[in-house]
């Protein structure tokens, strides 16, 4: 029987708009169109625009791109770093109704072939200092449809490194017309994203978000962290890496300044803080490691109260301690590509500040509760779909469902039917959940070391190797074993200027674990990381076996 609230009451024009991170930016321009949008550089000579000439310039970039025949649907791909043209990839692509691929800069040219071909790119734009891998990269495409290559050139880089016969970014602009309307999507599920995964087996897989999860996650981003209009973001996190967790789009909605950075360096990161009176900033914890672990001298003068969101890993005690020391409040999050990046936050009690540092690290290294708008994080057993007691012990695997959650896998339906089966979307994480509904990851599926029939988690081992001072970063993977089928083998990269003996680790890992717990190899050295920070545990695996690791 029809209800009396559906008759007569029709969705219309009037009363419904598909929800796009686009209009944040439009809104931005009307209401605040001589505030500062974005600025690049330091003193006189940076780079400063404000929200109504990038509103401007995004409006021509998308008059551009359907004036040269890009339309709905297309891929635009984007090889570039935290710099001006990233910004505005990120509204005039979408606002041609074509689909914004962000690249990662420090992939191989294979890999970039690859993306460039499943993604089916009919543009990209390049900074100067990617040219070389991107010649590379054409070369060994296998698709023969031409790609219009357009060079954004960066005077703080400098020329490129290779010959591309490139369209100059600014001249591709000028083609475009400001005044040249653009349009919402027709409808929300509509693509705005395409972003690939890291690929660390096999092909990586092409991860499709909609402009209503993208405005989603950008507005849920702000409630997280009680965001204030006009903030000031330093862009130490890779704008390629889930589109920035969103925060192109909620540094719009904020009408915030967006300052640009091309390198992680700890000086022009300070410096910027200080010029520009940063207030947020985002990063994987070997970016807050760096700041924390830098020279006192650098961190003179900087303003109070910076906000910083951390994901990647759990924060140990030493790095909390080290952001208090200069006075940043650290918020912990947890996501991954294929959930726009954070989706989940250890959201802060005020009762919490008065324990110990040691409690408080235990506290702020679990991955939380839901975002604000993503409708449910669960703890779910995968072969029943059932929760897991919440009793902190009972391990299943975090399942996310709700908006902030992609379209699917581009071309791959096996991938897509698997990763939503049940009707949540499998993380592949291992975790429990506590009594307060908080989930604590004890570690990826395939990260769990057996050993001896009994089950090791390498997040729990790695905990205990980061609260040795000497410790900088810590990775615990499993090493062939013929007697125990598996042993943790550590890899630790040491602070600068540190000491520490093998015998004196152990000597720590035997005060906080079980004997069969302890890492029976150890490796001291720099651990390979991606281009965010993470540690590429599947590069350790292959050198768990070497010679290089010492039995203890």
């Amino acid at each position: 029987m029809t209800s009396i609230f559906d008759q007569h009451l029709p969705r219309n024009a009037a009363n419904f708009v598909p929800l796009s991170p686009l209009d944040f930016l439009e809104r931005a321009a009307m209401v605040y169109p001589d505030r500062l949008a974005l600025v690049h550089g330091l003193g006189a000579a940076a780079i400063r625009r404000t929200w109504g000439q990038t509103y401007q310039r995004c409006c021509q970039l998308a008059s551009a791109l359907k004036r040269s025949g890009i339309g709905k649907n297309d891929t635009v791909a984007v090889m570039l770093p935290n710099v001006p043209a990233m910004v505005e990839a990120h509204f005039g692509i979408p606002m041609a109704g074509a689909v914004l691929n962000t690249l990662n800069t420090r992939l191989d040219p294979e890999a970039i072939a690859f993306m460039l071909d499943h993604g089916e790119a009919k543009a990209i734009v390049v900074d100067p200092e990617f040219a070389a891998v991107l010649q590379k990269a054409l070369a060994l495409r296998q698709s023969q449809t031409p790609i219009r290559v357009l060079l954004a050139q960066d005077d703080l880089f400098g020329p490129p490194t290779a010959d591309l016969g490139a369209e100059d970014y600014e001249a591709f602009l000028a083609t475009g017309d400001a005044a040249d309307p653009w349009q919402l999507p027709e409808d929300e599920w509509d693509a705005i994203a395409l972003n690939y995964t890291s690929g660390t087996t096999g092909n990586p897989k092409g991860v499709v978000y909609h402009h209503r999860g993208a405005a989603i996650n950008a507005i849920s981003n702000i409630l997280e962290w009680d965001m204030p209009k006009h903030a000031t973001y330093l862009w130490t996190l890779p704008m390629f890496h889930c589109n920035g967790w969103c925060f192109p789009w909620t540094l719009a909605a904020r009408a915030g300044v967006n300052v640009c950075l091309r390198k992680v360096d700890a000086q022009l990161i300070f410096d910027l803080m200080r010029e520009h009176g940063v207030t947020h900033y985002c990063g994987a914890p070997i970016v807050h490691g760096l700041l924390v672990n830098a020279p006192a001298t650098m961190k003179v003068g900087l303003p109070a109260g910076i906000k910083a969101m951390v994901a990647g890993a759990a924060p140990p005690a030493s790095m909390i301690e080290g952001m208090e020391q200069m006075g940043f409040d650290l918020t912990h999050v947890y996501g991954l590509t294929e959930v726009y990046g954070p989706a989940t936050v250890c959201a802060k009690h005020e009762a919490w500040d008065a324990l110990d540092i040691g409690e408080r690290a235990r506290l702020n290294a679990r991955q939380g509760v839901r975002y604000h708008l993503q409708r449910g994080v669960q703890v779910l057993d995968p072969q029943t779909m059932q929760p897991v007691p919440h009793d902190g012990e009972t391990m299943g695997e975090i399942m996310f469902r709700g908006n902030i959650t992609m379209k699917g896998y581009l071309k791959n339906p096996k991938a897509t039917e698997e990763a939503f089966a049940g009707g949540w979307f499998h993380s592949g994480d291992l975790a429990v959940q506590y009594p307060d509904g908080y989930v604590k990851i004890k570690d990826r599926s395939k990260d769990i070391i057996i050993s001896g029939g009994e089950n090791i988690s390498s997040i729990e081992v790695e905990d205990v190797l980061y609260r040795h001072p000497a410790v900088l970063a810590a990775a615990v993977v499993a090493k062939p074993d013929a007697r125990w089928g598996e042993t943790p083998c550590a890899f630790i990269e040491l602070k600068v200027g540190a000491e520490v003996s093998v015998d004196e680790m152990v000597a720590h890992c035997k005060q906080h674990l079980a004997g069969f717990k302890v890492p029976r190899a150890i490796v001291f050295g720099e651990l390979p990381k991606t281009s965010t920070g993470k540690i590429q545990k599947f590069e350790l695996r292959k050198q768990a076996g070497s010679a290089s690791a010492i039995d203890v």
